[in-house]
C-alpha cells in the first residue's frame, strides 16, 4: 500500500486549499482513511477521517465546519477540503490508511493507522 499526499502551499488566513492523497496497492473498500497533522513543536493530531465503504465521516472539533473529508473511489483519492484557514493550521498533513475497525475512539488515534503518506506542508499566513 502506497499512500502520496499532495495539495499543500502558502495561503492567507481566511483561505482554502485541497489536499489530496492517492492511495494504490489494493482496493480499499474495508479500510479507513485518515488525515492527520503536525505543527512546528507539536504531536501529531488526528485531523479527519472517513470510511472508504459508507462514507462515514469523523472530525476534529478544531475543523469541524472548515474542512471536509471526502474520498473518489474510482480515483482511490482521498480529499481534504480546508476553507477559513488559520495560522493554527500550520502543518504537515499525512494522510494515513487503517484495516482496524471502525470504532471510536480508536479510529482517531494514529495508532490505529498501519500505512502513512510522506506529507505535506500548510503554511497559513497572518
Amino acid at each position: 500500500v502506497q499512500l502520496q499526499a499532495s495539495g499543500g502551499g502558502l495561503v492567507q488566513a481566511g483561505g482554502s486549499l485541497r489536499l489530496s492523497c492517492r492511495a494504490s496497492g489494493r482496493t480499499f473498500s474495508g479500510y479507513g482513511m485518515g488525515w492527520f497533522r503536525q505543527g512546528p513543536g507539536k504531536e501529531r493530531e488526528f485531523v479527519a477521517a472517513i470510511r472508504w465503504s459508507s462514507g462515514s465521516t469523523l472530525y476534529a472539533d478544531s475543523v469541524k465546519g472548515r474542512f471536509t473529508i471526502s474520498r473518489d473511489n474510482a480515483k482511490n483519492t482521498m480529499y481534504l477540503q480546508m476553507n477559513s484557514l488559520n495560522p493554527e493550521d500550520t502543518a504537515v498533513y499525512y494522510c494515513a490508511a487503517t484495516r482496524s475497525a471502525w470504532v471510536t475512539p480508536q479510529i482517531l488515534g494514529k495508532s490505529a493507522y498501519d500505512y502513512w503518506g510522506q506529507g505535506t506542508l500548510v503554511t497559513v499566513s497572518s
